[in-house]
C-alpha cells in the first residue's frame, strides 16, 4: 500500500512540568519517630487557614481550645476529628481470648449507629454532639472549625461546622481552539488471571495510530499523553513469602514486569507516559509511594518520553494542573465513612484540602516529622482517582469560580475502559476495548 507523504500526521505536543517533589522522602531520615508530628503538623498548618476564614465566618463570636470550654457559652473550637467506631478492626482481636467466642466481622464497611466524634487539639479532647454533625460522613483527620457550646454533661454541642473548602485555583489558560487529549488508565493487573493481554495491545495500537481508518489516526494523533494510575502487575502474593524462590518461580515473578515493559516501549516510541505504583506494584507500601525503580523497564526506560512518578502524581500539562492516586486513599475511605457514589469522597477530600485524612489512621504512610505532604494547597484542574469498579465523572464548581474535573478510572482488566480527557475543554469519555476469543 502507497503511502502518501503529504498526508503523515504529526502528533501534538505539549508542555509538561513535574510537581511531584512534595511526594518523594529522599530526603527524610528515619530515627523511630512516631506518628503524632504528622498530626501536628496537619493541625498548625490547618488551624492557621481556618482562623483566617472565621472572620468572614462569624466574626462575633470568640475562638478558645477545647481547654477553655465555659459551659453554657458559645465558642468556635478548632481541632482534629476523631471517629470513635465500634467495628473499626484492632490488632489486639487477632490474640483475644475470646476470639473463638466472638468471631471478627469482615465487613466492607465498618460504619456502626453508635460511632460518634470527638474533636481534639494540643490541649484536650471533647466529644462531639449534634444532629447536623453526621459521623457517617467524617472521618479521622479531618481538621474542622466548629461553632458550639459546652453542654453541662461535658459535650460539645455543634450548632455549625466550617471546613477549609475549596483551595484557590491557579488561572486556566485561555480556552484553545486546538483538542488536545490525555488518557489515563488503571488497573492493567498483568500477570493475573483476570487480564487480557490482547485487550492492552489493542488500547496500545490504539494511541500508538496503529489502528483505525485516516479518522481514527487523526484523533489519536491528538493524544498528548498517557497516565497509568496504579497496579499495572499482579504478582502471585505466594511467591513473595520469603523463601529462597526456584529459577522457575523467579521466571514467574518477573514475567509480568517484562511483558509491562514490552507494552510500555511501544506506548514510550509514540508519545510522553506517566506510570504510578499502586498497591499490587513492586514499590514501597505506604503513602507516598516512591517511583517504580527504572531498572525494571530496561526497554521504555531508555525514552526520555517514559516517566516514573510518585503516588499522588501531581503534574501540568499546558498549565493545566492534574492531581491523582492510584485509588487507596478514596479505597480506604469507604471503609470508614459512607457516600453515594465514589465522587463524593473525592470532592470531600478536595473540601477538607486533604488527600488521605484516614493516613495514618487506617491507611499506611511514612511518619514525616514538619510537614503533611497531603495537604491540597492549590486546587487542580484535573482530580483523578484509579482502580475503581466503574467510570465516573463529575464537574465540581467552587465558591470561588474553581472548575474542577473528578474522574474516577475503572479497572481496565475488568472492564477494558480507558478514560479520555479534552484539556480544551476538561471534557471526559471513554473507550471501551474488548476482544471475543473463541474457545
Amino acid at each position: 500500500m502507497e503511502v502518501d507523504s503529504q498526508k503523515q500526521l504529526q502528533r501534538k505536543q505539549s508542555t509538561y512540568l513535574s510537581l511531584d517533589e512534595n511526594f518523594g522522602i529522599q530526603r527524610e531520615v528515619y530515627r523511630g519517630q512516631q506518628y503524632s508530628q504528622i498530626y501536628f503538623a496537619r493541625l498548625h498548618m490547618m488551624r492557621t487557614l481556618l482562623y483566617s476564614l472565621v472572620p468572614n465566618w462569624k466574626s462575633h463570636l470568640p475562638v478558645c481550645t477545647v481547654l477553655g470550654l465555659e459551659e453554657g457559652k458559645e465558642c468556635i473550637i478548632v481541632g482534629t476529628l476523631y471517629k470513635h467506631m465500634k467495628l473499626k478492626p484492632c490488632i489486639l482481636d487477632e490474640y483475644s481470648k475470646e476470639r473463638s467466642a466472638t468471631p471478627l466481622v469482615k465487613p466492607h464497611n465498618f460504619i456502626h449507629q453508635d460511632d460518634y466524634l470527638v474533636l481534639e487539639d494540643e490541649s484536650g479532647r471533647v466529644k462531639l454532639g449534634s444532629t447536623m454533625l453526621s459521623p457517617s460522613v467524617y472521618v479521622t483527620g479531618v481538621v474542622v472549625a466548629l461553632h458550639g457550646k459546652e453542654t453541662t454533661a461535658g459535650d460539645f454541642f455543634v450548632e455549625d461546622i466550617l471546613e477549609a473548602g475549596l483551595p484557590p485555583q491557579i488561572e486556566r489558560p485561555l480556552k484553545s481552539r486546538e483538542d488536545k487529549y490525555v488518557v489515563f488508565v488503571s488497573g492493567l493487573s498483568i500477570g493475573s488471571s483476570s487480564s487480557n493481554p490482547l485487550q492492552f495491545q489493542l488500547l496500545v495500537d490504539h494511541i500508538t495510530g496503529h489502528l483505525g481508518d485516516e479518522e481514527e489516526q487523526g484523533l489519536a494523533a491528538e493524544i498528548v499523553y498517557l497516565v497509568i494510575a496504579g497496579n499495572s502487575v499482579d504478582i502471585s502474593h505466594r511467591l513473595l513469602n520469603g523463601q529462597n524462590l526456584t529459577s522457575k518461580d523467579q521466571s514467574r515473578l518477573s514475567e509480568p514486569i517484562k511483558e509491562l515493559d514490552i507494552l510500555l516501549t511501544q506506548i514510550a516510541a509514540s508519545l510522553p507516559l506517566d506510570i504510578m505504583p499502586g498497591s499490587s506494584d513492586p514499590a514501597n507500601f505506604s503513602l507516598p509511594q516512591q517511583p517504580l525503580n527504572r531498572c525494571l523497564f530496561p526497554g521504555s526506560a531508555t525514552y526520555n518520553t517514559f516517566r516514573s512518578c510518585t503516588n499522588p502524581h501531581c503534574f501540568e500539562l499546558d498549565s493545566i494542573r492534574f492531581l491523582g492516586t492510584s485509588g487507596q486513599n478514596i479505597d480506604d475511605l469507604t471503609k470508614y465513612s459512607e457516600a453515594e457514589d465514589k465522587l463524593d469522597f473525592l470532592e470531600r477530600t478536595l473540601k477538607w484540602r486533604h488527600l488521605a485524612p484516614t493516613a495514618p489512621n487506617t491507611l499506611g504512610c511514612y511518619p514525616f516529622t514538619d510537614r503533611d505532604p497531603f495537604l491540597i494547597d492549590s486546587c487542580p484542574h484535573v482530580y483523578f482517582v484509579g482502580n475503581q469498579e466503574k467510570y465516573e465523572t463529575r464537574l465540581l464548581k467552587g465558591l470561588e469560580g474553581q472548575l474542577v474535573r473528578l474522574i474516577c478510572i475503572p479497572r481496565f482488566c475488568e472492564t477494558g475502559v480507558a478514560v479520555v480527557l479534552n484539556m480544551r475543554n476538561l471534557e471526559c469519555h471513554t473507550i471501551t476495548f474488548g476482544t471475543q476469543l473463541s474457545s
